[in-house]
């Protein structure tokens, strides 16, 4: 039985079946009070068990064994602590340890919210996280009077501050880099007399289509080389080839030297940090400029890449540089990439002009738990960062992009068999472009090209200005592309392409194919680079290629047999098949192969054309193109990058899980290395950090037993040990009190009720906790015992392995050694490097720690 000081009393001499329960002190105390009404009276019956009596346990919340002769309280809760897990500036040494006169100290330790510490590619703790802010909410919410409201709508406001202010820092900034890449774009042809900053469409300002512009100069008029057509062609052909070098190259030395996030995308990184994934300087200030700069300059170059990509990379950018002033939220893991899945929308926003498309991208491919208050948050950042881009007006069209179009007719019923041959088209393409870029990425990866990255750049950039110039649909810009492929001809509009000759039709037809097979050659051996690139706009710039060739095609037929009995719908009088509608299909299918997005896409198209009529062929040619593209491969593009980069990063999906016990996969107890509860000092501690490469070590009560105590991370640990400036010889306790001695509390830092499992548990039940709860690892115990541990990389391998055959699964087979191979024991296959250990740096005390027993977790 247990007394209410908390601490096991004596047995009563006169009566061994009755306990004495000391009055207590603190009538608040629920626990006290509930001994208190338990108290049997004297003239009852002595109450007879045949139960075992249970032993006090010195980890019960109940009873808590001090090592004094003093009477405290152990359950008095400690104060919160709402340090930063990046800034523990205002960690005393007093918490880490006791002086000699422990009389004073306090006696148990009851669990709060403790510390975390996490390193460059470590895993956050999403509970603490969220324990940490509803600890901080609570105790904001026990202010009171004017001063207390005014404190709590402040910090009700905090957010929203940070939406808006990244909405229009982001809108901004897609308008600078619209204007930028416009003008170096133009700047490859040549020059505007007047002004040297303004781009063409500029220059030219309130000029007809067919009207000469007197104020632009090509290039071969500013040398007076005009004076035959085979030297004005070389002449403009050598200066478009020059500036597109020159701008890559620029960009690429960019990235390379000052900000090497900077480079792809940064949507595969992006997803695998909202699920909880730690990634420094990917949304720093540098990066930022770096990204934005290395993007204006690598459109403008003429390669096929997109800047609809990136901009989500620089929305985040943008929030992360909002949130500095605000530390509740800045210093809050979990709420940083609410935010961040926020801004993930306003970059779609900005980059096609769909508010409501750019929530719904940022929910389908982006963020990892998407609750409905991130939504509202997501909307709001969105939404503000379209109006600010339609404030500014870079185009002066009015229109957010280049490529938003009006439809004025419908679509018929025989039009739905080319419909779907595009679908089928779009997932065929994204199916092989995405296998295509994997073997070009593999094969950069263990070439030679890996030393030699702008070099690879600059030929690159070549080969694509050498295609691009005398292709007349691979000439211009991306995005000017597929404004004009998404065009529908009338008498009065601009044909700059020819694409509404009716006598051009076949030969227009054929370039239309021959472009975009060689735009999938190109894109895929751009995305990769050592650059800012998407791959959103060419991927809609070749469907919208094949689109249009497809719809120039039945045009043709229904022009040349209007009496067909599948074109009986068509008016006489009335254009019956809209090329236009074709491409813009064609775009929508092409992204949903690559992407493998559906509701997003359908919704960015619609916000695009504002036509309603096309919202249901649209909505088929996406769902087929994405059963097409799943028939070869459930990954899309981003997650077949993070697969091959080996990011820890478990997918919601409905892929099967192997049906094999937890146990055959989890690092067994024999194999792991633990610290007991007491016993350790600074120095011996010291050293199984400077011995042993892993990310964590349970905590056992002693190795013989190996009762679990707890877990602490390599992160807390070293912090811990660092902090507490003792003599080398001190003694480190994880559970309970040194009496009369100094030593160093490590509670505070080591996490008491880490997430258990039984060894026979499912696999499946471990990958689901993994993903739902975002758990950084999993112990297994038997009665209290220590029996092994799972970690989120692991099941990574498991779920991610192409190789994963019946009877690969193999048990854990111990530590490699200090070489970290851990991790490659889960396969009978050893496991190549991580991509990014090339662009990633560990830290300098366990360069093989990534593939450890904690590897990148």
């Amino acid at each position: 039985m247990l007394g209410g000081t908390g601490r096991p009393q004596p047995l009563s001499s006169s009566n061994p079946l009755r306990a004495t329960i000391e009055p207590v002190d603190d009538e608040d105390d629920p626990v006290s009070l509930h001994y208190q009404d338990q108290v049997p009276l004297e003239s009852d019956p002595d109450p007879i068990s045949f139960k075992r009596r249970q032993k006090p346990s010195r980890f019960s919340i109940f009873s808590s064994a001090t090592t004094s002769g003093t009477s405290t309280s152990g359950l008095a809760p400690p104060a919160p602590a709402y340090s930063s897990p990046l800034n523990h500036s205002d960690t005393s040494l007093d918490d880490l340890t006791h002086p000699k006169d422990s009389t004073d100290a306090p006696e148990a330790w009851s669990e709060g919210v403790g510390r975390r510490i996490y390193d460059d590619l470590t895993a956050i703790d999403w509970i603490f996280e969220y324990t940490k802010e509803r600890l901080r909410l609570q105790a904001l919410g026990r202010r009171s009077g004017l001063l207390g409201y005014i404190a709590q709508l402040w910090d009700s406001s905090k957010i929203w501050i940070v939406l808006v202010g990244t909405g229009i820092l982001a809108g901004v900034m897609a308008a600078a880099i619209d204007i930028v890449t416009n003008w170096l774009g133009d700047l490859k042809d040549g020059y505007c007399r007047t002004n040297f900053y303004l781009s063409r469409s500029f220059c030219c300002w309130g000029l007809d289509a067919g009207e000469k512009c007197e104020e632009w100069a090509w290039w071969s008029q500013a040398l007076h080389l005009d004076g035959t057509k085979g030297g004005t062609y070389i002449t403009e052909y050598m200066f478009y080839i020059t500036f597109s070098i020159i701008f890559a190259a620029t960009a690429g030395v960019l990235v390379k030297h000052f900000a090497p996030y900077a480079r792809h995308s940064g949507i595969p990184e992006i997803k695998t940090l909202l699920g909880g994934f730690v990634i420094r300087k990917f949304l720093g200030t540098w990066t930022l400029v770096i990204k934005s700069l290395g993007l204006c300059l690598a459109e403008s170059s003429g390669m096929w890449l997109g800047k609809e990509g990136p901009l989500v990379h620089v929305a985040c950018c943008c929030a992360n540089l909002m949130m500095k002033p605000f530390g509740s939220i800045n210093k809050n893991e979990a709420l940083k990439r609410e935010v961040l899945s926020a801004a993930a929308s306003a970059g779609i926003s900005v980059a096609f002009g769909s508010p409501i498309g750019g929530v719904l991208f940022s929910l389908e491919q982006l963020s990892y738990y998407f609750g409905d208050k991130t939504m509202w948050k997501s909307f709001v950042c969105a939404m503000v960062a379209a109006v600010t881009l339609q404030y500014l007006d870079p185009f002066r069209t009015g229109k957010l992009v280049l490529y938003q179009v009006k439809y004025t007719r419908g679509w018929h019923g025989f039009e739905m068999v080319p419909f779907c041959i595009l679908g089928i088209l779009g997932g065929l393409y994204g199916a092989f472009f995405i296998k295509l870029n994997m073997k070009i990425a593999d094969w950069r990866k263990h070439s030679i090209a890996k030393k030699f990255p702008v070099l690879e750049v600059v030929i690159v950039a070549l080969v694509t200005a050498l295609i691009n110039y005398p292709t007349v649909f691979m000439r211009p810009q991306s995005s000017e592309l597929v404004a004009n492929l998404f065009q529908e001809c009338s008498p009065n509009g601009e044909d700059f392409f020819g694409l509404c000759q009716a006598g051009q039709t076949p030969h227009r037809i054929v370039l239309l194919v021959l472009s975009a097979a060689l735009g999938i050659v190109l894109s895929a051996a751009t995305f990769g680079l050592q650059l800012p690139a998407g791959i959103i706009l060419p991927s809609m710039a070749i469907g919208a290629l094949y689109g249009r060739a497809m719809g120039m095609f039945v045009q043709a037929w229904q022009r040349n047999h209007p009496t067909a009995w599948p074109f009986t719908s068509c008016s006489p009088d009335i254009e019956c098949v809209t090329p236009g509608t074709f491409a813009i299909i064609g775009a929508a299918s092409a992204l949903g192969g690559v992407t493998r997005m559906t509701v997003s896409i359908v919704v960015i198209t619609f916000e695009l054309t504002g036509a309603l009529t096309y919202v249901l062929p649209i909505m088929i040619a996406v769902m087929i193109s994405k059963w097409t593209g799943d028939a070869f491969g459930k990954r899309g593009i981003y997650e077949s990058w993070i697969a091959f980069k080996a990011y820890p990063y478990l997918d919601n999906r409905d892929d099967p899980v192997p049906d094999v016990p937890a146990a055959e996969i989890m690092t067994r107890i024999e194999d792991l290395v633990v610290i007991t509860e007491t016993g350790h000092t600074i120095d011996s501690l010291t050293s199984i950090l400077r011995d042993q490469p892993y990310k964590g070590f349970p905590i056992v009560a002693d190795t013989r037993a190996a009762s679990l105590v707890g877990y602490i991370s390599r992160s807390e640990l070293r912090v811990a040990l660092a902090q507490a400036t003792m003599p080398p010889d001190t003694e480190c306790v994880f559970s309970g009190l040194v009496p009369g001695a100094t030593f160093v509390d490590m509670r505070p830092w080591m996490d008491q009720t880490p997430i258990t499992l039984a060894p026979n548990a499912n696999l499946g039940l471990a990958a689901s906790l993994f993903q739902k709860l975002g758990l950084r690892y999993i112990l297994f115990a038997r009665h209290g015992e220590l029996q092994g541990l799972l970690t989120k990389k692991d099941v990574y391998f498991v779920l991610n392995s192409e190789e994963r055959e019946e009877g690969r699964l193999v048990r854990g087979v111990g530590n490699d050694g200090a070489d970290g191979g851990e991790g490659r024991r889960l396969l009978s296959t050893p496991l190549g490097d991580d991509d990014g250990a090339s662009e990633i740096t560990l830290e300098p005390e366990s360069p093989g720690e990534e593939r450890g027993l904690l590897g990148g977790l």
